[in-house]
């Protein structure tokens, strides 16, 4: 017995472990949980007892609730995620996901809309570090040649949770009334708090379940990017807030980025908040049909995220992703609001909001290849900060759209807008070889 013991030993050693795969899986489930979340609202503004309970009447009244939280997580990123880089994305993701716990908490007992939009801003400051510490995590833990692959991998779950999310909260709600829905995400998020504790560390060398194998791949794949950057192994120690918004804060890719990325979120929060309400009120489809049909663009969305990861370890230029990307949403978009047949106009807008999906592993990828170690999360947060705050103006742009032209085809010319200014701006990107 003790010589097969030694034997399991030598053979590990042997071969590198695969720790950064699970790392990866751990963010996975994090964001799926996180989005689980978000998503609950949109179905919430479709039930009749929620809205009552709420005194909601109107679109701007239900595209607040969306906004609210998406203002709090934009100044939140902005300001909170330079903890990432002074404490570690461990603590950090740890410290969020317990507020999101919270938030939930409230959000289920909550007696008022103002206590509900309450729910929403601290949900929206819990969620804030949560993309920067992902991207700091994968900045740290996979050489470059796999960070396609490895954003795929946890962007992937922004597009499973609304697949499952959309149909599943129908149900619930319908079942055990819209307080219920709270209180299992609340119970839910348990998982991911854990998993990111027990499962984690800021880096290969900060983990025991990593053995010299799999450091030094990691460390040789990321070995020519570092010496590009003037960096070192070791610069992704945990950093002063100054030092780390130095790193970026002259880099124009950086900025056309985060433009691009703008449009990006505002597309998939303006689609993401209204869809369910165009599929039953404009289209005419069942609650039933609504639920079902709501998550097959985010069923596609995991395809296409997983084309994404896939082609941003290929691609010499990763922008060209970022084009399709936004074609392919104005494209769908634009015939969902000219067609006279509903089934052919769910159809378009599900192909042109799966095409979403696109950009973003290639965003996060372009994101850590040029920023240096030491400012992906301060990075990371003041993009999606920038992005998340303006995509604030987009749910209750719409609903302004809707109200005022007195259709949703209205709505939609915003969503068509942000996909021509960020195939823009991506192909500025593609122009400067990025």
């Amino acid at each position: 017995m003790k010589n097969s013991n030694i034997g399991a030993q030598i053979d590990t050693q042997l071969k590198p472990t695969k720790q950064r795969w699970l790392v990866a899986a751990v963010l996975f489930i994090a964001v799926f949980f996180s989005y689980l979340d978000r998503v609950n609202v949109s179905v919430l503004v479709v039930d009749p007892a929620f809205l009552t309970a709420m005194g909601i009447s109107g679109a701007v009244a239900k595209g607040m609730l969306m906004t609210s939280f998406l203002i709090a997580y934009g100044v939140g990123n902005v300001i909170l995620s330079p903890l990432g880089d002074i404490f570690g994305p461990r603590k950090a993701m740890a410290a969020c996901i317990g507020i999101w716990i919270i938030s939930m908490i409230i959000g289920g007992l909550a007696p008022t809309y103002a206590i509900i939009t309450i729910s929403r801003v601290l949900l929206g400051l819990g969620e804030a570090m949560h993309f920067p510490m992902q991207s700091k995590f994968v900045k740290q833990w996979f050489p470059t040649q796999e960070r396609g692959k490895a954003n795929a991998v946890w962007q992937t779950g922004m597009a499973v949770a609304p697949a499952i999310a959309m149909p599943f909260f129908t149900w619930i709600i319908h079942v055990s009334g819209w307080r219920m829905s709270f209180f299992v995400l609340a119970a839910l998020s348990l998982i991911p708090l854990l998993m990111v504790w027990w499962f984690t560390a800021d880096g290969p060398r900060q983990s025991k379940r990593v053995n010299q194998l799999e450091r030094e791949y990691i460390e040789a794949g990321q070995a020519k990017e570092l010496v590009a950057a003037g960096e070192k192994q070791g610069d992704e120690e945990k950093q002063g807030i100054v030092a780390a918004f130095k790193s970026f804060a002259d880099n124009r890719n950086f900025w056309f980025l985060t433009f691009f990325y703008m449009m990006h979120v505002s597309i998939y929060f303006g689609t993401l908040t209204w869809l369910p309400s165009y599929l039953k009120e404009a289209r005419g489809f069942s609650w039933a049909a609504m639920g079902i049909l709501s998550s097959l663009p985010f069923i596609l969305a995991v395809g296409t995220k997983i084309l994404s990861g896939y082609l941003a370890d290929k691609l010499p230029r990763r922008s060209l992703i970022l084009i399709f990307e936004m074609v392919g949403v104005g494209v769908g978009v634009f015939f969902a609001g000219q067609v006279a047949d509903n089934n052919i106009a769910a159809a378009f807008l599900i192909l042109g909001i799966g095409a979403v999906g696109l950009g973003g592993p290639a965003s996060w990828t372009v994101m850590q290849s040029v920023v240096p170690s030491k400012g992906v999360a301060s990075a990371a947060g003041l993009m999606n900060g920038l992005s998340n705050g303006f995509s604030s103006l987009a749910p209750v742009a719409i609903g302004a759209l809707i109200a005022i032209t007195g259709t949703y085809a209205g709505g939609l010319s915003y969503i068509i807008g942000c996909s021509v200014v960020g195939c823009i701006m991506a192909s500025i990107l593609y122009f400067k070889k990025i």
